[in-house]
C-alpha cells in the first residue's frame, strides 16, 4: 500500500486538514481535492472508493464532511479501508463534534495522530490506545509550568481574599465608628439636662444636694465604663495601628487558601507501616520484573533481592550474620566483595574478611544480593487473565486474578487497564474497587489485600472498543514477606559465636516493572 495523502475536507473539495506522506505540490493536492465532490456526484451509486486515471480516492462520509485518503492505484483496496477506518476513529479522539470549527482548532493534534499512522506512505502497525499514546508526550518542563502556573493562581486568589477581608475590616472599622458617635452624643445630651436639673435643684433646695451628688457621681460612673467599653474595640478594630497585623492576616490567608503538602498518591499507596528496630537491623528489599502474554506465557521474569544491615551501635559493629536459605530454586547469589566468601559458601555466615574490622556504623551496607529469573508460568505470583469479547453493543471485558503464591501477602493491588476511550465503562462485577480516570484513558482496579483467603477476584465491565485495545495491563503491590526464602537466622559476635545479639529484620517485595502485553 502506497498512501499519497490523507485529508478532511468539506463537500464542496475544501481541505481542513491535509497532510501528504510523499513528495507533491500544494497545487496538485488542491487539485485532486477540488475533482473528488465532482467524482462522487458524477456516479449513479454510492461506494466507499473512486477510482481515476492516476489515483484511487478512498473516503467516508462524516456528517458534512469526508475523510478521503488518496492513493495509488496499485493499493490493496482491503488494507485501504482498514486503513480509512482507523483515520476515521482518531478523529472523534480529539474532536467532540465532526465540524469545521471543530476540525480546526485541533488541527495539529489531528496531523501528530496522522503521522503515527502511515510513514512515508506505508501504514504502521499500531492501534488507537497506541497512537494516543505516542501523541500524548511527556515533558518534565510543561509539568513545572503547570505547577507553577497553578501555585500563581492560588496566590493571587488568595491575595484577592485578602484585599476583600480588608475592606471588610475597613468597613466594619467605619461602622463601629459610627455607632460609637451615635452613643456618645447620646450620653452627652442626657448628661447635659441632668446637670441644668441637678443646677434648678440645688439653688431652690440645699439639703437636696448630697441626693444630687450620689446620683451625679453614679450616672457619672456609668457614662465613663460605658465610654471605655465602646472605645476598646474602636481602637482594637483601627487599621495602621499595628504594622504587623496586615502582614500576619496576609499570612493566614495564603496558608488557609494554598493546600498543604501532601505526599503523592503513589507514595502513600505503596507505603509500609513502620516497625520496631534494634540497634543491628536487616533489610531485605526484592523487586519483580514481569512480562507475560495476553494470550499466556512467560516472556520474562527476574526478581532482584538485596540484604543489607544497619548497625547503630559500636558495640555490636564486629558481627557475624547467620543466613537460612531454604530456597530451592537456582538463585544465582553473591556477596559484598568484603564479606567473607569461603565462610559463606561452607556455612552460610556472612562475616568480614578481616574479623579485626567493625561494619560501619549507621548506615545501610549492602552484604548480599540474588537474582532469580525464569520462564516457568508456576512461578508467576499472581497471575492476571483478560477475556475481551466483542458484541453489538461494545466489549466486554472480564478480568480474573489469581495468587499462585500463596505464602505472599500482597497489599495495595492495583491493576491498570487501558480504555479505547474516555467514555465511563459500566461495570457489572467488582471484587473491590475500581476508579476511572477519564483523563487517562484507563481503569485502576484495587485490591487492598490478597493472600490465601481471597486468591482469587474476578472484574467485569463493558465498554465500546475492540479486544486488541484493553493491552499492556500494568500491576502493581507491595509485600512484607518475601519471594525468595532467604531469612536471618541469627546474629553473634565475631569474637564469640555463643553470644547472641538481638536484631530485627524487615523484608519488601515490591514492583518494579509487572505488565501483561
Amino acid at each position: 500500500m502506497v498512501l499519497l495523502a490523507a485529508a478532511i475536507c468539506t463537500k464542496n473539495g475544501k481541505a481542513l486538514v491535509s497532510r501528504q506522506f510523499v513528495e507533491m505540490t500544494r497545487a496538485r493536492i488542491e487539485g485532486l481535492l477540488a475533482s473528488f465532490p465532482k467524482l462522487i456526484g458524477s456516479g449513479s451509486r454510492q461506494h466507499t472508493f473512486i477510482e481515476t486515471e492516476s489515483v484511487r480516492y478512498v473516503y467516508q462520509p462524516m456528517d458534512k464532511l469526508y475523510m478521503v485518503l488518496i492513493t495509488t492505484k496499485a493499493s490493496n483496496i482491503l488494507e485501504d479501508l482498514e486503513t480509512l477506518r482507523l483515520f476515521s476513529r482518531v478523529i472523534p479522539e480529539y474532536c467532540k463534534t465532526v465540524e469545521e470549527k471543530e476540525i480546526n482548532e485541533h488541527c495539529f493534534e489531528l496531523l501528530f495522530a496522522f503521522d503515527e499512522i502511515v510513514a512515508l506512505g506505508y501504514r504502521e502497525n499500531v492501534n488507537l490506545a497506541q497512537i494516543r499514546t505516542f501523541t500524548d508526550m511527556d515533558s518534565h518542563e510543561e509539568k513545572v509550568y503547570k505547577a507553577m502556573r497553578e501555585v500563581w493562581t492560588q496566590e493571587k486568589e488568595a491575595k484577592q481574599k485578602m484585599l476583600e477581608r480588608a475592606e471588610e475590616i475597613r468597613k466594619s472599622k467605619i461602622q463601629a465608628e459610627k455607632g460609637f458617635s451615635k452613643g456618645s452624643s447620646q450620653y452627652s445630651g442626657g448628661f447635659g439636662s441632668s446637670s441644668s436639673m441637678s443646677s434648678n435643684t440645688y439653688s431652690t433646695s440645699t439639703h437636696d444636694t448630697p441626693s444630687y451628688d450620689s446620683h451625679s457621681s453614679h450616672y457619672s460612673s456609668n457614662f465613663s465604663s460605658s465610654t471605655l467599653n465602646s472605645s476598646k474595640p474602636n481602637k482594637a478594630m483601627k487599621l495602621g495601628s499595628n504594622k504587623d497585623v496586615l502582614p500576619a492576616f496576609i499570612e493566614q490567608q495564603i496558608n488557609q487558601t494554598l493546600p498543604s503538602a501532601q505526599p503523592s498518591s503513589s507514595s502513600a499507596f505503596s507505603s509500609t507501616p513502620a516497625i520496631n528496630t534494634e540497634k543491628v537491623h536487616l533489610k531485605a528489599d526484592e523487586k519483580i520484573n514481569l512480562t507475560c502474554g495476553k494470550d499466556g506465557g512467560v516472556q520474562n521474569l527476574e526478581v532482584l533481592g538485596v540484604l543489607s544491615v544497619r548497625i547503630t551501635s559500636e558495640d555490636e559493629a564486629r558481627i557475624k550474620i547467620g543466613l537460612l536459605n531454604n530456597d530451592t530454586r537456582n538463585l544465582q547469589i553473591q556477596t559484598n566483595p568484603n564479606i567473607d566468601k569461603n565462610l559463606f559458601k561452607n556455612n552460610s555466615v556472612i562475616a568480614l574478611k578481616d574479623q579485626s574490622k567493625s561494619f560501619p556504623i549507621g548506615t545501610d551496607v549492602g552484604i548480599l544480593k540474588w537474582r532469580f529469573q525464569t520462564n516457568e508460568e508456576s512461578e508467576i505470583p499472581l497471575t492476571i487473565n483478560c477475556w475481551p469479547s466483542e458484541t453489538r453493543n461494545g466489549c466486554e471485558v472480564s478480568i480474573e486474578y489469581e495468587l499462585q503464591k500463596l505464602s505472599l501477602e500482597l497489599n495495595n493491588v492495583s491493576i491498570v487497564i487501558p480504555l479505547p476511550s474516555n467514555q465511563a465503562p459500566i461495570v457489572k462485577n467488582c471484587d473491590g474497587d475500581f476508579q476511572h480516570e477519564k483523563y487517562k484513558n484507563c481503569i485502576i482496579w484495587r485490591i487492598p489485600m490478597i493472600d490465601q483467603s481471597n486468591s482469587t477476584g474476578s472484574f467485569e465491565f463493558t465498554v465500546n472498543g475492540h479486544a486488541n485495545e484493553f493491552f499492556p495491563i500494568n500491576v502493581n503491590f507491595v509485600s512484607p514477606k518475601p519471594y525468595c526464602d532467604i531469612q536471618p537466622e541469627a546474629v553473634s559476635h565475631a569474637d564469640n559465636s555463643s553470644q547472641s545479639i538481638k536484631f530485627s529484620v524487615e523484608s519488601t517485595f515490591s514492583v518494579d516493572r509487572y505488565e501483561i502485553v
